[in-house]
Order: C-alpha cells, then structure tokens, then sequence
C-alpha cells in the first residue's frame, strides 16, 4: 500500500493537463479592442495560467509589449501597426506565437495544438511571427514586415 502511494505520488508530478482551455470571452473582447479605432490599446499579451489561455497584459506602447515575454514560457501576442507611406496609411496586425528558449519540449509540442485553437478567435492578422529570442521582437523589423507584404507603396520618395 505504501509503495502505491509513493508511486501514485510521484506520478502526479509528471502529470500535466492535455487539454488546453481557451478563455474566448476574454480573448474575443482584447483582440477586439484592439482591432478598434475607437481605444488606445495597440496590444495584447495571451498567457497560460494552469491549462487556461487567457488576457494577460494590454497596452500601448511597444517596449511595454516587449516586456511581456520572458524565456521561460509560451504565450501569445497580438498588435496593431500604421504602416504606409505619406500617400496611403494602412492598419495592419500581427499574430506572435513566443516559444521561450527555456521552455521545455513537451510544452512546445503542445504549442502547436494550441495556436490552432488560437487562431480560432484570433482571426485577422497580416503577419505571423513564431520567435523565441527576445532581441527578435524588434518594432522595426515587424514595420519592414508589414510594408512589405502592404501592397503597392504610392509614395513621393520623400521620407516621412
């Protein structure tokens, strides 16, 4: 009876949740804001608590955003950008998937099931970034991105 228990013991500390919850109220209602016109919010930051994805950090500004992803865990990012040129200014997105160096194998493996049901809510991007070094997320280099998949520039040359 007692070497069951150790070995029931022991096993839960290896037992972690298959199945993943998606908070979709939560997230639908951030992704929203920050699709919209009509707030300040240019991201959002989506993290696993226990076996919930959910809101864990909005705001404005990019440093901010930058801050929310650290090497030791999974998460998901979303921000709105104003790319174009003087002629033609667009509102683009981007969907960021952060699989931290020091994450461990199992965790990413899990990650791709869950992007999936991610991207159930999280619909409408213009950009998809997997990135797991935080010199990665770089403002100017997701811009660059975004112009370049923008379509025709209709600038004068002249620099903004």
């Amino acid at each position: 009876m007692l070497a069951e228990q150790m070995l029931m013991d022991h096993m839960q500390n290896f037992t972690a949740p298959l199945v993943t919850i998606i908070d979709t109220t939560r997230i639908k209602a951030s992704y929203d804001e920050v699709r919209s016109d009509y707030t300040e919010t240019q991201w959002v930051v989506f993290k696993y608590s226990d076996a919930t994805i959910t809101v864990a950090a909005k705001g404005k500004e990019f440093d901010e955003f930058k801050q929310q992803f650290e090497d030791s865990e999974r998460c998901y990012g979303y921000m709105r950008f104003r790319t174009g040129d003087e002629m033609s200014k667009r509102t683009k997105f981007i969907l960021i998937t952060w699989i931290g160096k020091d994450v461990g194998v199992m965790q990413r493996a899990k990650v791709t099931n869950d992007k999936y049901l991610m991207k159930q809510v999280i619909t409408n991007y213009a950009a998809e970034f997997q990135l797991e070094c935080i010199s990665e997320i770089d403002e100017n280099y997701f811009k660059d991105e975004l112009n370049k998949i923008g379509g025709t520039k209709y600038g004068t040359g002249v620099k903004m």
